[in-house]
């Protein structure tokens, strides 16, 4: 059985954490491991890790690779990649077109397809649903719908009808996310199931319904290679597979598994499922709290004090802090909405940010300078590049540099500096067996970080 994570989501309701640039499948929260690291081990219960694959966007590719590297320890490159968001239709599409093209999979295989930010528990159970759902997707799209606990507003629902077998019943329709008073009915009917948003179909029966139900979508499957459907890929409709095929195949068997699973769709979620104290509070980093109760604290840099606080959501970043009703989490998106339509940095990237090589972090910014702390990992090195409006003073605080200047290279050790003027080219490596750190003044008429000519790059990025 192959098995694909979707890892290309936003995550805008978990803001602060979760930002475009770091999204919410690569945080671990709370925890150890991140969710997409979760979910690549829950799949690797039923699928070799060969067989497993990512879709995602170039802009996270690095992170995949480094999050599975470091729990598989060994390279991992099973990566499809979105030339832009187009939805789980077009992600699918393109999927099944790699897999047969690129892997040469017969389209009878089986294939079990996985959002990248789901928790499950016990991991046993949901193993056992999935390969005895396998001789069904042989001929039907298996849905996954999950035993509700509570009235659940952020979930889409499964009505569910009449039993074939077991565990395994027809479908009646798709529910979008409903009121509190229809999610309540929901509860009490018993036919109602949440919509996990985890399918598993052959690739020939996917195929059959693109054919019936998106005939312009298959078309366009037929007719291109993998290499044209990357490059004409934002000509396809931009639509989710449960509005494109899902909502109107009569191929739907749904799997009724009662589990404890939760898709981390908002703050209050993660207050399910996050560790509390005497008082229910969820707390994460420095926090006192006095008579506060059942609320979830995130403090990342600084202390946080809360007094008779209840119901609360309180998560503070370095550079953002969002305070707002446990039940008005659902709502976090708008303030990222407005974020972006203000073009607010905020919407999009955290201080630190990552990249192929290491990560940044701007510890101070204002118009004519910014200071940041560069991390460059062992053995890497950052592109061959110049710069138009600034200039840049390095010192290492830790490890060793190899630095190139023009035609000129020099190694730098602790408490050592250089200066970078204006135009000149230059690159910044590690040599060294530990991470190297660097504090990297910058000082110019303009400091945005599109300030940059790539002039060599050993990760491919544009030279741009």
């Amino acid at each position: 059985m192959k098995s694909i994570i979707l890892a290309g989501g936003e995550g805008t309701r978990l803001w602060p954490l979760s930002r475009k640039n770091f999204p919410k499948q690569f945080l671990a929260i709370g925890e150890d491991k991140s969710f997409l690291e979760k979910t690549f081990l829950r799949l690797k219960n039923f699928s070799e890790p060969k067989d497993i694959f990512v879709v995602t966007g170039e802009d996270y590719k690095f992170l995949i690779k480094k999050q599975i590297e470091n729990i598989t320890k060994r390279s991992y490159d099973n990566l499809i990649l979105e030339p832009c968001a187009r939805n789980t239709a077009p992600a699918i599409l393109l999927t099944l077109k790699f897999l047969v093209e690129k892997m040469k999979i017969s389209e009878n295989e089986v294939v079990f397809f996985s959002p990248a930010d789901h928790l499950i528990n016990p991991e046993e159970d949901f193993k056992k649903a999935v390969i005895e759902s396998e001789p069904l997707a042989k001929e039907h799209i298996v849905v996954f719908g999950i035993t509700p606990d509570k009235p659940e507003t952020g979930y889409g629902y499964i009505e569910i009808d009449k039993n074939i077998k077991s565990s395994f019943y027809e479908v009646k329709r798709f529910v979008e996310k409903p009121s509190f008073e229809k999610a309540k009915a929901y509860l009490e009917s018993e036919n109602f199931l949440w919509n996990s948003g985890m399918f598993l179909f052959s690739i020939k029966v996917m195929l059959e319904n693109f054919k019936k139900f998106k005939k312009e979508m298959f078309e366009f499957f037929e007719k291109n290679s993998y290499e044209e459907m990357l490059t004409k890929y934002p000509e396809l409709e931009k639509i989710s597979i449960d509005y494109a095929i899902m909502e109107k195949s009569d191929k739907i068997i749904c799997n009724k598994i009662k589990i404890q699973w939760n898709d981390v769709g908002s703050w209050d979620s993660m207050y399910d499922i996050l560790k509390k104290d005497e008082n229910q509070n969820v707390i994460i980093g420095d926090v006192i709290t006095i008579d506060s109760e059942n609320n979830i604290i995130i403090s990342e840099k600084k202390i946080s004090s809360l007094i008779g606080i209840k119901n609360s959501i309180v998560i503070d970043t370095p550079d953002a802090l969002l305070i707002c009703d446990r039940k008005s989490s659902q709502k976090v998106k708008d303030i990222v909405e407005k974020l972006k339509k203000q073009d607010k940095p905020e919407a999009i990237e955290h201080r630190t940010v990552y990249r192929p090589w290491g990560s940044y972090t701007v510890l101070e910014e204002s118009d004519r300078y910014k200071i940041k702390k560069i991390t460059v990992n062992e053995g890497a090195s950052l592109s061959l590049q110049r710069h138009f409006h600034r200039s840049e003073h390095w010192v290492v605080v830790k490890g060793t540099a190899k630095v190139q200047l023009e035609d000129k290279e020099i190694i730098l050790k602790e408490n050592e500096s250089t200066y970078i003027p204006k135009l000149t080219p230059h690159r910044l490596s590690n040599p060294g067996k530990i991470p190297l750190e660097i504090i990297e003044v910058q000082n110019g008429e303009y400091v945005g970080e599109d300030d940059i000519e790539r002039l060599e790059d050993i990760y491919g990025r544009k030279k741009g």
